[in-house]
């Protein structure tokens, strides 16, 4: 497993966006996974958003093969130093972003996601070319 995906490029994949679709296919034999939060995110999109069946067929088949990351001891003391870290710089950013940041650095995967407004903060981190 070499790279965790956020909830922009799932949520775009379940659409069929050719770019996070394309990206996913080619980084898949490398190792996906995905984040117990990014789950919950993307599921809270699917029941509220239109064809929630259809979407959730799609998210179940993407998950075959990509593993779903729990909140473990060691990552929520990752998250309490990142927390501590980016709260004394006066840039504390998401808490679920915190989380699946504290899980891709725990892990050592590198973050796909597009989403780097909040994530350039943790500079430990590090984060697919494309995906900018």
């Amino acid at each position: 497993m070499k790279y965790l995906v956020d909830s922009d490029y799932v949520a775009d994949y379940l659409k069929g966006r050719s770019p996070a679709t394309q990206l996913l296919s080619e980084l898949f034999s490398d190792g996906l996974a995905i984040n117990i939060i990014t789950f919950a995110e993307v599921y809270e999109g699917i029941y509220y958003g239109h064809k929630p069946s259809y979407y959730a067929e799609i998210f179940q088949r993407f998950l075959h093969g990509v593993p779903v990351l729990g909140i473990t001891r060691s990552i929520a003391k990752q998250y309490a130093l990142l927390c501590g870290e980016l709260a004394h710089k006066g840039q504390l950013i998401d808490q679920p972003d915190i989380f699946i940041a504290a899980t891709a650095l725990y892990h050592n995967l590198t973050l796909v996601t597009r989403n780097l407004k909040e994530y350039d903060r943790i500079p430990q981190l590090a984060f697919y070319p494309s995906a900018a």
